[in-house]
């Protein structure tokens, strides 16, 4: 690390405005901020110190997700895995290896393996999960990255560490098998679309991950919804429990039990399965400071109280009233997106009342969409997304109270 701020030293003379390379004086910037604690101060009073800047903030997520990421990897490898060994078991007699021979990153597995190619091998699984994990997430980190260097240097400004949480963010709510040239269209379009026309930074009013997964979702919904994009195998198709219970097949026929389901140990989104592992992200975001507790909080009551009531008021067409709140905690992106999209602190609500109704309006859109409307049966996405539009006016109202109140506590003193 001496030697890495000995370069960054050296470097930062010709990096600077108006020097040799004083174009891309942006990012050197972001190496070194990354690396190190700026070496700025704030010059005039008065500013308050604080230990936990942007950098800092998007860095405590990023480790948040990172229980996510490995239970991601390991859930897409056993599905796949799964699959492979399902399919073999109707096709011709064949080993195990020699099946993978044809079944692209399987094989891979396979033959780095040998014998222990199977889904009771949690390493085949791990590493099976990680070569369709990795790819995606190298296209979202490149494509991304590209648009975030060019706004920089267009404008002028740092390039700064939101991205990074973006970048990992955005693999994590897609399907293992989607063409990597959708996924650098989605990251394009959520970092254009959804922060970049705002003004960048800190002045975008919607999340930029679900931005380009809505976009995706919408363009190509063949490669990100439905049945056969949630399983790593060709020719073997799985819906979601989401998606068959929209489509009429209940808990009990599926074979996914609460617990396996609260693991994350069934189909979805790479991210989205394991609420057990986005339980673990909240700790680590409440305990931090960084997410906000009350945010989760309103989402998660509310989703309670809600799907209580579509309980109570049932349907003998929609299997999806009849899902108890318990259920509804594991299923779909529920957990991931609490946890995870809802509280961004940029597009969430930022004043206390104001992020209770914020968390409540997230809450009750979610079961709504979901049971109201089984063609959406993961309503979260669109929930936050529409949160995100109205956290600002919901802000606004709060803080103006705030005004008026304190202007008449100073008339009566």
């Amino acid at each position: 690390m001496k030697l890495l701020r000995t370069l960054l030293d050296k470097a930062k003379a010709q990096c600077e405005p108006g020097a040799k390379f004083g174009k891309i004086h942006f990012l050197f910037e972001a190496i070194d901020t990354f690396a190190y604690t700026p070496g700025e101060t704030t010059l005039g009073a008065p500013h308050v110190r604080d230990a936990l800047d942007l950098k800092r903030m998007m860095i405590t997520v990023f480790f948040a997700l990172v229980p996510v990421s490995l239970m991601a990897c390991y859930n897409t490898g056993l599905q796949a895995n799964l699959a492979a060994e399902a399919q073999a078991q109707l096709s011709v007699a064949t080993d195990a290896t020699t099946q993978a021979s044809i079944e692209g990153w399987r094989g891979v597995v396979c033959r780095a393996l040998g014998a222990g190619c199977d889904s009771h091998s949690s390493w085949a699984n791990f590493l099976l999960g990680l070569l369709y994990f990795l790819p995606v997430y190298i296209v979202t980190l490149v494509a991304g990255g590209v648009w975030e260097v060019i706004f920089s240097a267009v404008r002028k400004h740092p390039i700064y560490e939101g991205f990074l949480v973006t970048s990992l963010l955005f693999p994590l709510i897609l399907p293992p098998t989607i063409p990597w040239w959708q996924v650098a269209m989605g990251v394009s379009f959520g970092v254009i679309i959804g922060k970049e026309v705002f003004g960048g930074v800190g002045m975008n009013i919607l999340n930029p991950a679900l931005v380009g997964r809505v976009f995706l979702y919408f363009a190509y919904p063949g490669e990100i919804s439905g049945d056969g994009v949630w399983v790593a195998v060709n020719g073997f198709t799985q819906a979601t429990p989401l998606g068959a219970l929209a489509n009429g097949i209940p808990l009990t026929e599926q074979g996914i039990g609460w617990w396996q389901a609260f693991v994350g140990l069934m189909p979805g989104s790479m991210g989205e399965t394991s609420a057990l592992a986005c339980v673990v992200g909240a700790v680590i975001l409440i305990v931090t400071q960084v997410g906000s507790w009350r945010i989760m909080t309103g989402v998660t009551v509310t989703m309670i109280g809600t799907t209580l009531l579509v309980n109570i008021i049932g349907s003998n067409s929609n299997l999806l009233f009849g899902v108890n709140p318990a259920w509804s905690f594991v299923l779909g992106g529920f957990a991931f997106g609490t946890v995870f999209m809802a509280t961004d602190p940029v597009s969430a609500a930022h004043t206390r009342q104001g992020q209770w109704i914020y968390g409540v309006l997230i809450g009750f859109l979610t079961v709504l969409v979901r049971v109201i409307n089984p063609a959406f049966p993961e309503g979260i996405m669109l929930a936050i997304l529409f949160g995100n539009v109205f956290a600002p006016a919901i802000d606004k109202i709060f803080v103006a109270q705030n005004i008026k109140r304190r202007q008449l506590r100073n008339v009566a003193g």
